[in-house]
């Protein structure tokens, strides 16, 4: 394998971001081991920047450090995903209780603009499930913006990490992209009618049902 041509800013940080990447797409599955011989050779690079980005990976709970027997990705249990889904439900509720009250007008035509993507996104026939995926962190991601609150949204960061390491079979439950394209849309009713307790409700119910599909469809979902 050709060694990759890394960018100019960090080596850790360059090899952190393609190992998360490699992570999130299950190249690397939950719980194998990272070869950090065969990694550095792919990657053409010394071991030592190897080892601070798995540092990096280590503390955003994506890899597990096991003494002597080096790195692995991490395998996240029933009770790990229900935490992780608590705090985000949490975190984001009041997030969107921030936006209901204290968006303006233009912001809010922001996130029904990226709920219409949504809805493009899960028409009957023409599902796109990456897609979806994709639209959907960005509405959290925005939604977390409008809010304002950087503590809040670096711990969403984090756990929205660890989420991604079971998240992508989530949405194999039968009917779950409709359900959770439903949840977003009683979520933009709040809202948009200004109901900050309301729309932090509805966000909390999107998690808990997020959860539930998570737990239908196996260990390997979110």
């Amino acid at each position: 394998m050709a060694a990759l041509s890394l960018s100019p800013r960090a080596l850790y940080e360059e090899v952190a971001e393609l190992l998360r990447q490699r992570i999130f797409t299950r190249e690397l599955e939950p719980g194998s081991w990272i070869d950090e011989l065969k990694i550095a050779e792919a990657y053409g690079i010394s071991r030592t920047p190897l080892r601070e980005a798995l540092k990096v990976l280590a503390a955003e709970g994506l890899v597990t450090m096991k003494v002597r027997r080096g790195a692995y990705v991490t395998e996240v249990s029933e009770r790990d995903l229900a935490d992780v889904y608590h705090l985000l439900g949490l975190l984001e509720a009041d997030a969107a209780g921030v936006v209901a009250s204290a968006a303006t007008s233009a912001q809010i035509e922001i996130l029904q603009s990226l709920h219409h993507e949504l809805e493009a996104s899960a028409k009957p026939g023409k599902q796109d499930r990456e897609r979806f995926f994709e639209i959907n962190e960005r509405f959290h991601m925005r939604l977390l913006e409008i809010a304002n609150n950087r503590w809040r949204d670096q711990m969403v960061a984090d756990l929205r990490k660890v989420m991604k390491l079971n998240r992508h079979n989530s949405l194999l439950k039968s009917g779950r992209i409709e359900e959770s394209l439903n949840e977003h849309g009683a979520l933009m009713a709040a809202i948009l009618a200004r109901d900050p307790t309301l729309a932090r409700q509805r966000m909390q119910e999107h998690f808990r049902n997020g959860l539930q599909a998570a737990n239908q469809t196996g260990p390997q979902n979110a």
